[in-house]
């Protein structure tokens, strides 16, 4: 095997219907300096139309990249991050670094190098970036000042968790460690397997850190700039958080606890929500902890969002043939 196909990294990028922003995020890799020997898995989740595989096919034809595309036919988020993830293991057996960036975002130049880089000076088993948001159309203050749209991590360093894998780093140990599958397909549909995966590292031991000149840009359409989205996914968010919650703890006295949990975010979400407001001057960040608590309680009621089924993807996120399959994973 030759140097070329032993790659010390590789770059996943799961893909769902957005072929022009596919092509963005494959152009922003051949653009890397200071990172050369590293392969790129796509793996296609629209098992019908294929328009994300003949874009990473053409790609990977003209030999700027070195990688290639596989596809998942089950749908789901989760699936495909899954098949991303596995497939490159079982392809570059000599891969130490496993990095993921969704097919909305394009890369900082220096990104893969620095977030290499950072995993060896740290010794880190994870690091994760900033995701810098590119709106489409004029983005209000209430919108920028928004927990969706910004990370809450500022400096680098070491961080207890990370929150999603749009922009992330996992070294192979933790793959072998975690087994399979990576992502627990029950978030599938909802969102938040990475943060259900981030959780379970952070339980299992291994360090995280964070690098925040590992800079990645998402564009953000115009539909997701829309109230009614805004506060649909701060609900979806605080669902995702009352399902990692509800695996952590089980049995009747882990029951007990998430009804308690669930009592006190009721509770104390109408002052978080003032808080918010004083410091940002806008309702919509500070109705964030609000919909995070109906989020929550509708959950343990067996109610929660499904933006990830493809029935639900053009209804809640796409404004163009190749805008917004899926949203990205949010920390509440």
């Amino acid at each position: 095997m030759s140097a070329a196909a032993r790659p010390e990294a590789v770059v996943c990028i799961p893909t769902f219907r957005r072929p022009a922003g596919l092509r963005k995020t494959l152009a922003s890799l051949t653009a890397q300096a200071g990172a050369k020997n590293f392969a790129v898995v796509v793996v296609e989740n629209d098992g019908e139309k294929l328009e994300g595989k003949r874009v990473a096919d053409s790609v990977f034809a003209s030999q700027v990249l070195y990688g290639f595309c596989a596809v998942e036919r089950t749908q789901g988020n989760c699936s495909a991050i899954n098949t991303a993830f596995r497939t490159a293991r079982e392809h570059f057996p000599a891969a130490e670094f496993f990095l993921m960036i969704d097919d909305d975002e394009e890369a900082a130049p220096t990104w893969l190098a620095g977030m290499i880089e950072t995993a060896r000076s740290s010794g880190a088993d994870l690091v994760g970036g900033p995701v810098v948001r590119r709106f489409e159309s004029d983005a209000p203050a209430s919108l920028r000042k928004h927990p969706l749209f910004y990370s809450t991590i500022t400096r680098s360093g070491e961080t207890a968790v990370l929150h999603g894998t749009g922009n992330c780093l996992i070294r192979r140990r933790v793959l072998e460690t975690l087994g399979e599958p990576m992502l627990d397909p029950r978030f599938n549909f909802l969102g938040g397997g990475d943060m259900d995966l981030f959780t379970r590292c952070q339980l299992a031991g291994f360090r995280s850190y964070w690098n925040a000149e590992a800079r990645v840009f998402e564009t953000v359409p115009a539909q997701r700039t829309k109230t009614r989205w805004v506060l649909r996914r701060s609900i979806a968010t605080g669902a995702i958080n009352y399902r990692i919650d509800q695996k952590r703890y089980q049995g009747r006295s882990g029951a007990a606890w998430l009804a308690l949990k669930n009592v006190i975010s009721v509770a104390i979400a109408p002052f978080r929500a003032a808080r918010a407001l004083l410091a940002t001057g806008h309702w919509l960040p500070a109705s964030h902890p609000l919909c995070l608590s109906i989020g929550r309680n509708l959950a343990a009621f067996g109610l929660a969002p499904t933006p990830y089924q493809a029935a639900n993807v053009t209804l809640l996120f796409e404004t163009a043939p190749d805008s917004a399959a899926r949203t990205r994973r949010s920390k509440g």
